[in-house]
């Protein structure tokens, strides 16, 4: 058995995407899904990870909550996904891989809109 590759892991993302809660996925606009093995150095710098499998997914960009109309962006938002990240989790936990992944979709595309992680924890729950 092959580790699924990042093709798959994005092919995964889609459909999970497609499964979270209207109150997330519909407000969703202009944010790239990107697949890589892991978070770049800066990032993991930034974030005084432990260990590159300890973030399984981050959004990159500004979030609704702090944008405004006048800014001039070069760049657009991203929800990175980290694939070695990802996959080490779901060995260690045994969950579903599409479940780890529509959870962290959820928690970024959250962070997206500003929701705390409390807010996210009961859009999941009433899901």
């Amino acid at each position: 058995m092959r580790a699924p590759s990042a093709e798959d892991i994005e092919r995964i993302a889609e459909a999970a995407f497609e499964t979270i809660p209207p109150v997330l996925r519909e407000k969703v606009q202009d944010v790239v899904i990107r697949v890589e093995d892991f978070p770049d150095p800066e990032t993991e710098r930034a974030m005084e990870l432990e260990s590159p499998f300890d973030l399984l997914g981050l959004y990159h960009g500004v979030s609704l909550v702090e944008k405004s109309v006048s800014d001039v962006r070069d760049d657009v938002d991203k929800i990175f996904l980290y694939r070695r990240g990802l996959l080490d989790y779901w060995c260690e936990t045994g969950e579903e891989l599409d479940a780890i992944i529509r959870h962290v979709l959820i928690h970024e595309i959250g962070h997206h809109f500003g929701f705390s992680d409390e807010d996210m924890e009961q859009i999941e729950a009433e899901d």
